[in-house]
């Protein structure tokens, strides 16, 4: 068991789910800090950068329509929002995208350890020679200007660039692992589901909700009726985290990739539908057993993240889901020259056959209407 957070609980009384989420995901003993999450072998899960190199392909396709549809800006900064081992940053760099001579490509992930494994796969630069190198502006603007034509070059950092800057925020798979609350319908208002400490094992207890978790949670709700006993998860964090991005995102785009359902399909499904746990590749066991030990994870309420987003004054420009957004990216034309490549070179064995054949797979699985393809894509700007 985790003697800080026991003795935590013990002082303070039953904390909210969202601390308990946090130490389990994010503190010192953590299931990210320890570099545990998204892999083949010897990981927990596997997030579509990690089947192959075609979805970090399309998404430099993404990348340089945002960037002619911007202007074609110098520099165009690209922050990788929950970038894991770096594994989609390096199959972007590789596909070597139109905007490449502006790209300024920065990883932010909290893990330490995340962090370290960037370097196997991606050239890690300076932060300050990637947000710069910059010379003194003159007259009335006296902000300095970047050099231009210095890309494509990356960085790491463990929280959002200060801003302002011009460009893309990816969060593929982020949203849902920030810590959330849990709230349960009660017969005349919402009560927060705390976690607590029995002497042997974390237990659930079941408080009043604040008035502001309370008003959270009919956000979420968003209208639909909610039965006695139904609960959801309020991610606050997401709102948090739609407002840096708001800060440092002066013009450009936010693309989320998550898996994610509206209020009433939540409600429906019930805790066991939406909240889920993993390690080694499986469903994990409860989420108060073994904290630190497997990732926690909730569906993305649809509504509310919109209704945030467009607060912070963000535009909606697409929610798709992500078979449909792949798709009007050219995967299809991708899929199809490959299987023409293998068809022609397969009796030969070579590599760029067994690559063209491997690209077929990779494209199944991202589209997959019962797995990957099922996640929702939406792409804000401002």
């Amino acid at each position: 068991m985790d003697a800080s957070l026991i003795e935590t609980i013990r002082r303070e009384g039953p904390i909210p789910f969202s601390a308990f989420m946090e130490h389990a995901l994010y503190g010192q003993r953590g299931f990210f800090a320890a570099g545990r999450g998204a892999g083949r072998s010897g990981r927990d899960f596997v997030t579509s950068p990690e089947v192959g190199a075609l979805f970090g392909a399309l998404v430099a396709r993404a990348l340089d329509r945002w960037w002619e549809a911007m202007g074609a800006p110098d520099p165009f900064v690209v922050v990788d929002a929950g970038a894991g081992r770096g594994r989609l940053a390096a199959d972007v760099l590789r596909a070597d995208p139109a905007c490449a001579a502006t790209l300024r490509y920065v990883m932010v992930e909290r893990s330490e350890g995340l962090r370290s494994e960037q370097r196997e796969l991606v050239r890690v630069e300076p932060a300050q020679d990637v947000l710069g190198p910059a010379f003194a502006g003159s007259g009335d603007d006296d902000r300095p200007r970047p050099v231009p034509g210095t890309g494509p070059i990356s960085t790491s950092l463990d929280e959002l660039p200060a801003g302002p800057c011009n460009g893309v925020v990816l969060a593929n798979e982020l949203l849902d692992d920030l810590p959330f609350d849990i709230v349960e319908r009660g017969e005349d208002r919402w009560r927060e589901i705390r976690v607590g400490w029995d002497g042997h094992s974390f237990t659930e207890v079941a408080l009043a909700a604040a008035p502001a978790l309370c008003a959270e949670a009919d956000r979420v709700a968003a209208g639909s009726a909610m039965r006695l006993g139904a609960r959801l998860a309020i991610p606050q964090a997401i709102a948090t985290w739609l407002e840096s991005v708001a800060d440092m995102l002066e013009h450009g785009y936010l693309a989320i990739v998550d898996y994610a359902a509206s209020s009433a399909e939540l409600a429906a499904r019930g805790q066991s539908g939406w909240l889920r746990t993993y390690r080694g590749h499986g469903r994990g066991v409860a989420p108060l057993v073994a904290p630190g030990e497997q990732d926690i994870t909730s569906d993305v309420p649809t509504e509310y993240l919109i209704d945030h987003a467009e607060h912070t004054g963000f535009t909606v420009d697409a929610h798709t889901t992500q078979s449909e957004w792949l798709r009007g990216l050219g995967i299809d034309e991708l899929v199809e020259a490959a299987r023409a490549e293998w068809d022609a070179n397969a009796s030969a064995g070579d590599l760029a056959a067994l690559a063209a054949r491997s690209r077929v797979g990779e494209a199944a699985a991202l589209t997959d209407p019962a797995g990957l393809g099922a996640h929702h894509v939406f792409v804000f700007s401002r």
